[in-house]
């Protein structure tokens, strides 16, 4: 009988699901359909169930390499911006085209740090987004590459997509976040280089032990790494929420996390 742990985390009326660039590109560089259709799949089975699903997707760049037929990232930023231009069309048209194999009606939304952070384009986002699940819309959600910078005095990037969606799972005050990426959870090392490394079943505090054991990310289509996702992690448990990071290999993996099944690695704190 399959055991259950995680029973605080069953039945989640508002997910968030981010999913990383490994879920939806081969090492190859080559789109992963079959992980998009399974993705399309899953996601359009929860909404069919009564749940409110968010979509907090990676892969512009990704897709964009793939169209172009790049095998590097570009160094320049104008470069990296064309690129997500044109990958990020393709995302969403690949996008659109399975979760219509299903009926499921789906919604781009690009975001960029200083619109969450103005007042009024911050409500206009949480207003679009609440009506998008109204009518029964999976919101699809991206960093809008194309314009977003890092400058001194225009700081308009999140960093990164896993703390975009820690602040779309605040947005909207989802349950619960599902972090899919190309890990099966967080590791006390690097598990490709170290046997003896340990997976982490539940974490209920980001402390300095921790960031340590998290390393820098070796994929060169996306961005962040287990760094990342322990301080987007760090960021739900300040506000008493709750994080599943899974191997996003297999997007079925959300249906056995929704039943609690003892997967990937739970951040959340002791009092539920």
């Amino acid at each position: 009988m399959e055991k259950i742990m995680y029973k605080e985390i069953t039945d989640p009326k508002r997910i968030v699901i981010k999913v990383g660039t490994t879920t939806l590109i081969y090492p190859n560089g080559n789109i992963n359909l079959a992980s998009i259709d399974e993705l399309a799949f899953v996601l359009t089975d929860l909404q069919n169930r009564g749940k409110e699903v968010i979509l907090v997707s990676s892969g512009a760049i990704g897709v964009g390499l793939n169209q172009l037929q790049l095998n590097q990232r570009p160094f320049s930023i104008p470069q990296q911006q064309a690129v997500a231009a044109v990958g990020q069309a393709e995302l969403m048209d690949i996008y659109n085209q399975r979760f219509q194999v299903y009926s499921q009606q789906t919604a781009q939304i690009l975001l960029t740090r200083d619109i969450i952070e103005f007042p009024e384009s911050r409500n206009n986002v949480i207003n679009t987004l609440e009506e998008l699940l109204a009518m029964g819309i999976i919101p699809i959600i991206n960093e809008n590459d194309t314009v977003a910078v890092d400058e001194l005095d225009h700081l308009t990037k999140f960093g990164d997509n896993d703390r975009l969606s820690t602040i779309v799972s605040e947005l909207t005050r989802a349950e619960l976040l599902i972090m899919l990426s190309d890990i099966d959870g967080f590791y006390s090392d690097n598990p490709l280089k170290n046997k003896q490394a340990k997976l982490h079943r539940r974490i209920t505090k980001i402390d300095d032990e921790l960031m340590k054991q998290a390393g820098a990310s070796n994929n060169q289509f996306g961005t962040g790494g287990m760094s990342s996702k322990l301080k987007a992690a760090k960021r739900v448990l300040d506000v008493n929420g709750s994080m599943v990071l899974a191997n996003g290999k297999r997007p079925k993996i959300i249906f056995d996390i929704l039943k609690g099944a003892e997967v990937g690695t739970l951040f959340k704190g002791e009092s539920f």
